[in-house]
């Protein structure tokens, strides 16, 4: 009975030591290309065959944060703090300078919108010339997005 159990075990062990994935590569009658698990006719080419491992990478360890040098120059937090504030008071002028730069790119923009030349029949000519309006106005979005994010990062 031992020696049974002892043959059944060996046989699944080999039966799932063989299960590999395999991809084909098939081309159909139409010449479109098909991957699959299964060859699909004649025309396939294997792969991949190798054992697709499901389980994730191990984390890798924070690396240690190195010491600053001995000769590193230390700031107190009084000159710390007043960094800090121009840092965010020119941050803010910034801000209010783009923010009135998009007003002016969205103004023209508009502008642009409400002119219709003669030449311009078909529509994609109007989109061409608008569109370095529309760019205009979407740089001075991101900017202001990135102030912001800048803005809140300080402390």
């Amino acid at each position: 009975m031992k020696t049974a159990s002892l043959l059944v075990s060996a046989a699944l062990l080999l039966a799932a030591g063989g299960a590999q994935a395999q991809i084909f590569r098939c081309t159909d009658t139409e010449g479109n290309t098909v991957i699959s698990n299964v060859q699909q006719g004649k025309n396939c080419k294997k792969v991949a065959t190798d054992p697709v491992s499901s389980m994730p990478p191990p984390k890798a360890a924070p690396a240690p944060r190195a010491p600053s040098p001995s000769g590193f120059p230390r700031v107190d937090d009084a000159t710390q703090k007043a960094r800090d504030g121009d840092r965010r008071r020119i941050l803010e002028q910034e801000l209010a300078s783009e923010q009135k730069s998009l007003e002016e790119a969205r103004k023209e923009l508009a502008d642009q919108e409400a002119v219709r030349n003669g030449d311009e029949r078909n529509y994609q000519k109007v989109l061409d010339r608008l569109q370095p309006y529309k760019d205009k106005a979407q740089l001075h979005e991101r900017n202001i997005e990135a102030i912001r994010k800048e803005l809140a990062n300080l402390r």
